[in-house]
C-alpha cells in the first residue's frame, strides 16, 4: 500500500473544514486531543459527545486516507 503524503499543517491543526475556528469546544477538542498526542495514544474521548475520536498522529501512521470524513485526518486538504 502507498503511503499518501501529509497535508502542510501541524498535526496538532485540524483543517477547518473538520474542526471550524468558530466551534463552541474547539479549545476542549484541541485540548483533549493535544493530550492524546503527547501521550501516544491512538485517541481521545469528545468532550461534547464521549465518543472515541481518532488522533491525527494515529491517522497519520495508517498512511492512508480512509474517507470517513475523521475531524483530525491529517490528509486532507481541500480549501
Amino acid at each position: 500500500m502507498k503511503r499518501l503524503p501529509l497535508a502542510p499543517r501541524a498535526l496538532t491543526e485540524p483543517h477547518p473544514s473538520r474542526l471550524p475556528p468558530d466551534h463552541p469546544r474547539r479549545a476542549e477538542i484541541l485540548a483533549a486531543h493535544a493530550g492524546a498526542l503527547a501521550a501516544g495514544q491512538a485517541g481521545y474521548p469528545d468532550p461534547g459527545t464521549g465518543l472515541f475520536v481518532l488522533t491525527a498522529g494515529f491517522l497519520a501512521d495508517r498512511g492512508t486516507c480512509c474517507t470517513r470524513g475523521c475531524r483530525h485526518c491529517p490528509y486532507v486538504d481541500e480549501p
